[in-house]
């Protein structure tokens, strides 16, 4: 199988993340191609699933990828499994009160269930499980156990294809 790899990115930090998913997917024996949403390419994606991921932008996805997901050509993509990543700032520090948890969820956690959703109302077959990947600081790096969550929810992702 091969899996399509597309991300947007600011500072570097969901590039990583996306380069993590290519190792894994060529790690489980499969085909990946990694692809930028600022870049143009001579021909459409072509795979059997796809990530697609972006970096929290004020608790929501970044311009470039939503206008990615909404031009994708859902008469390719419909019916192969999508799932969907988002960098993410790092949460609280010691026991946050109940307003730093309705604020971090409010502004950090946000970006990937609204691109999931987003691919999910043009009749894509987004799963429902997102991976949200926290940075140090704002322009990152990724958080110490950053590229291990991501393997991991690439791996768990490609098992549950063989179903």
């Amino acid at each position: 199988m091969k899996g399509i790899v597309v991300y947007d990115t600011y500072f570097g930090n969901t590039k990583a993340v996306a380069e993590a998913i290519v190792e894994q997917i060529k790690a489980d024996g499969h085909e990946a191609e990694l692809r930028s949403v600022r870049e143009d390419y001579p021909s459409p994606p072509q795979g059997d699933f796809m990530f697609v991921g972006s970096p929290n932008r004020m608790g929501g996805v970044s311009g470039r990828t939503k206008r990615y997901v909404k031009r994708l050509d859902t008469a390719v993509w419909k019916g192969k499994p999508i799932a969907v990543f988002a960098t993410v700032a790092p949460p609280p520090k010691g026991e946050p009160t109940e307003k730093q948890k309705a604020s971090y969820e409010k502004w950090a956690l946000r970006a990937a269930p609204k691109l999931r959703d987003l691919a999910k109302s043009r009749g894509l077959m987004a799963v429902d499980a997102v991976l949200a990947v926290p940075v140090v600081d704002q322009k990152g790096p990724l958080a110490e156990d950053g590229v291990q969550k991501t393997k991991q929810f690439a791996h768990e992702f490609l098992v549950a294809l063989k179903k």
